[in-house]
């Protein structure tokens, strides 16, 4: 037996990917006020810092390489703006939408929603208000002659000469390829593999003129902070005057460009991206389990021979069905919470297995995840909440034929930390410690209850306690010792 390939896995499929994109969405609910509004900030300034580095790869580009490269060049610059997103982890305002995922599963309300989204996009302006501020002090849009500045008030107020539908559907178009780049994003594990994921859908959408509110938080105010601040000689410089942009104000801005695409970026991510992809992967159909086993495991030799009796305990012919001490025990998917909560308790069991309407074990429910979900929404249950809300979907299972041995040691001890070598056999960490001593000072985050299947069948479930009791007699007879006294004698 191994550890199962998800731990390390490099690639999810497309229904693993909406297993982690419930993640994503569930955990945009558990953050702080506090914390989802700093994260904001930064997601603004990190697309602020990104609108920056388009307007400098454009200004005068158009007329050496021709507007579709020069666009191109753009948008690829562009793409550093949802790179640092996605890997340092802000709080960007349309990717955030994806959260309706959450409230289709149950697992939050539709007004908290609304407030998760409002704290974020507050964020976001603030983020993008705050590099506005230092890009104005610093008179970038003098840079080139004038040009940088010129290029920034055309583009502006380019924004601002859009029909409310034009701006409603080009914030659609936009949103749609800034979440299928998120969503993409959660098909790998690897942090590289992600930024290079997200590059091509920001470049088309920010090439082909799409638009995106929280860009344009930064983009268009600064047009306007370039028109009302640029002193005479920038305006001699450029041969241009100030009232040719006199369009580019607040009210404007709002009413013509903010409102529409806000609206427009909502039904593009949490509509079109979001909830069409719930639809298709959870409204129908739920993840089944693989399991794990019949894979060899390295044996190490100890430095004193077993006694014979140990060694008859510990023999490979003894497998988990035979230690098995659980009976089949399970939750449906569609169980009310409340009443798989009484089911565990009665049993006195901390989670159980779920299993769906064909009998496959599609995840499981247990008391942590119960009280993960009160301290989320305040302590006070969700309405018409259900296991499939809450229950883990990626989870563990063990061949009822697999050895105690093979089974100690999946639950125990893990071979990766406790010999660091690479696939070709070079050492990556060096330590002075003996074997012994490195497999006592491991930490192992395993399960400590399985559910056992045989033939594709789940037939009960095993527990650490469950393989103490098989390992105890290689310490001997019982000593018939209760629980009940526990105290030490005095002299």
């Amino acid at each position: 037996m191994s550890v199962p390939s998800s731990l390390s896995k490099q690639y999810y499929s497309p229904p693993e990917m909406m297993g982690e994109a419930e993640k994503y969405a569930l955990s945009k609910t558990s953050k702080s006020t506090t914390m989802c509004i700093c994260l904001a900030i930064m997601a603004g300034l990190f697309i602020g810092l990104a609108f920056l580095f388009y307007i400098t790869v454009t200004t005068g580009s158009s007329d050496q390489v021709g507007w579709g490269l020069s666009h191109l060049a753009g948008g690829l610059a562009f793409s550093l703006g949802l790179i640092l997103i996605v890997i340092c982890g802000g709080e960007l305002f349309t990717s955030t939408v994806l959260s309706s995922i959450a409230v289709a599963n149950k697992q939050i309300s539709f007004k908290k929603m609304l407030s998760i989204w409002g704290k974020v996009y507050f964020g976001n302006f603030i983020g993008a208000s705050l590099l506005l501020i230092l890009v104005s002090a610093a008179c970038l849009y003098q840079m080139d002659h004038g040009q940088w500045g010129v290029n920034a008030l055309m583009i502006a107020q380019h924004k601002l000469h859009h029909t409310p539908i034009q701006a409603f559907a080009l914030g659609v178009l936009c949103n749609l390829l800034v979440c299928l780049a998120i969503w993409m994003s959660f098909s790998a594990t690897n942090a590289l593999t992600k930024a290079f994921m997200v590059i091509l859908p920001v470049a088309m959408f920010v090439s082909s003129g799409f638009e995106h509110c929280v860009a344009n938080m930064f983009m268009v105010p600064l047009g306007i902070s370039i028109q009302s601040i640029a002193p005479p000689e920038f305006w001699a410089q450029v041969g241009l005057s100030p009232d040719q942009f006199a369009d580019l104000n607040w009210m404007q801005f709002i009413s013509a460009n903010l409102i529409p695409v806000t609206l427009g970026n909502i039904v593009g991510g949490a509509v079109l991206v979001g909830l069409s992809n719930w639809f298709i992967y959870r409204q129908t159909q739920y993840k089944t389990v693989t399991v794990y086993s019949n894979v060899s495991v390295i044996k190490t030799q100890s430095t004193q021979k077993l006694p014979a009796k140990e060694i008859s305990v510990m023999s490979t012919k003894q497998t988990v069905k035979s230690i098995l001490q659980h009976s089949v025990f399970s939750l449906k998917v569609d169980m009310p919470t409340a009443v798989a909560i009484d089911k565990l308790l009665e049993c006195d069991l901390e989670g159980a297995p779920v299993v769906n309407n064909e009998g496959q074990l599609v995840g499981f429910f247990s008391i942590h995840n119960v009280l993960v979900d009160l301290w989320c929404q305040g302590y006070i249950p969700v309405e018409n909440q259900k296991v499939v809300d809450l229950m883990s979907r990626d989870i563990m299972a063990i061949n009822a034929n697999d050895s105690l041995v093979d089974l100690v040691e999946f639950m125990c001890i893990d071979k990766e930390k406790l010999f660091p070598v690479t696939d070709s056999g070079i050492a990556t960490h060096l330590s002075t410690l003996s074997l012994e001593e490195r497999a006592k000072q491991m930490n192992v985050a395993r399960p400590h209850i399985l559910p056992v299947v045989e033939e594709g069948k789940l037939i009960g479930l095993i527990t650490l306690a469950d393989v103490a009791r098989a390992l105890r007699p290689v310490y001997g007879e019982s000593l018939n010792s209760t629980c009940k006294d526990t105290s030490l004698e005095t002299a």
